[in-house]
């Protein structure tokens, strides 16, 4: 077999189709979100970002910075070892027991990724509760849907946040089988949110675990940051809360909440947490700042709502089709893979602003977008520098690609 020449025909076939990726090449301007240069081919160019998950822009607060640092001062750069094997540091436990605090839980456990909290900790439930059937959600993430695959288990997809199709299929598994069944609270391309207290009750009916992500929504949401179970006041009926410290808490690892007995299972049986290099301390102390600042400061949270609010009426009143959701994510439709590439470059080569297009695989056929997500750090210059901006092209977007700019620039 000519495996250069199959590799070749597969990119092809994605650049053919409009969903080929490019990595836009970002440095992030310290003190200064959303600010960042891409550099591209003609050299660097100054950007706002408007695509990130850094959701309060915390990857640049002065206190995630500075524990940071500190820790690399004290601690060095690597943990040294997996969580067994010396890489435990005195960082991880007590990002453990802020984690634990957060959700009302007796204990947590962090992993290196959200991906890898989902896929190990659903992957050895799984695999080591006999006879279990997970049910889980249609849209649920790819790290979930993978560590159920990997569990091998019996499995039930049940139609995405319909508690009847849920109830349904609930009914009709063995009542003698245990049960989980696993969702999301806020997900992550259109950004509408689970029904958790109605799910929560299902299971009660039915003596099934529950286990939610809620990746998208910690540190945003809930008096203190712990996510939606948090602000409906749910989080003790949830038997597993998985998050991540990669996205509002602004710096890098996943995580599960749960009992004792639970996390010391995961502990001692996943192989994706035994095997694997622990976090680096100072990320482990960088998520500690965040988690007690954000437990504490409401601020950020109330201005990323406002800056949600404005750009969603700008939206509306610039007519950008954009879905409406209760979430703080912003899809704003193209449904073409090729325009909805042509429109993210287009708003970076002559607007400085970098939005990337949201295609196939990750979103289904014909619902390509642009996901925007606002942040507290965006102005309102910005958000109407982004909506005339879409107002532009959108009015264009029927054309060839290569219609002239000027019109737009010269109103800059």
């Amino acid at each position: 077999m000519d495996f250069e020449a199959f590799f070749e025909n597969e990119l092809g076939k994605l650049q053919t189709d409009g969903r080929y990726r490019v990595f836009a090449d970002l440095e992030r301007h310290r003190g200064n979100f959303p600010r960042a240069t891409c550099h591209t081919l003609n050299g660097p160019k100054r950007v706002t970002v408007w695509c990130s998950n850094d959701y309060l822009g915390m990857g640049q607060n002065p206190k995630v910075i500075e524990a940071m640092k500190c820790a690399i001062d004290q601690c060095g750069a690597g943990a040294g070892g997996t969580r067994n094997i010396s890489g435990t540091t005195h960082y991880h436990v007590l990002l453990e027991r802020e984690l634990a605090d957060l959700h009302g839980k007796e204990s947590a456990l962090v992993f290196t990724s959200g991906y890898v909290s989902n896929w190990a900790t659903l992957g050895t439930l799984g695999a080591r509760i006999p006879g279990v059937v997970i049910f889980s959600d249609a849209l649920n993430h790819a790290s979930m849907i993978e560590g159920i695959r990997y569990a091998n288990c019996d499995r039930v997809i049940w139609k995405h946040n319909d508690l009847q199709d849920l109830e349904v299929k609930l009914a009709a598994a063995n009542p003698k089988a245990p049960k989980m069944i696993a969702f999301e609270s806020v997900y992550s391309m259109d950004g509408d949110i689970a029904p958790i207290r109605q799910i929560c009750d299902l299971a009660d009916k039915y003596g099934a675990m529950t286990y939610l992500d809620e990746v998208h929504a910690v540190g945003i949401y809930g008096a203190r940051g712990a996510g939606i179970a948090e602000r409906e006041g749910l989080m003790d009926r949830l038997t597993v809360i998985e998050g991540t410290l990669g996205k509002a808490f602004g710096v890098m690892g996943g995580y599960i909440a749960a009992s004792a007995a639970l996390c010391d299972f995961i502990r001692s049986f996943a192989s994706g947490f035994i095997f694997t290099t622990a976090l680096p301390p100072a990320l482990a102390a960088g998520a500690v700042a965040s988690i007690r600042h954000l437990k504490v400061s409401q601020s950020e949270r109330d201005h990323h709502q406002d800056c949600v609010r404005m750009l969603r009426a700008r939206l509306d009143e610039r007519g950008i089709p954009h879905k409406p959701n209760p979430s703080h994510i912003v899809p704003v439709i193209v449904g073409d893979a090729a325009k909805c590439k042509w429109i993210s470059d287009v708003l970076l080569d002559s607007c400085g602003i970098y939005a990337q297009p949201i295609n196939y695989p990750t979103v289904p056929f014909k619902t390509e977008r642009l996901r925007l997500t606002p942040t507290p750090l965006h102005t309102r210059a910005d958000i109407e520098h982004l909506v005339e901006a879409l107002h532009w092209i959108w009015s264009r977007c029927p054309l060839a690609p290569a219609v002239s700019e000027r019109g737009y620039l010269a109103s800059l």
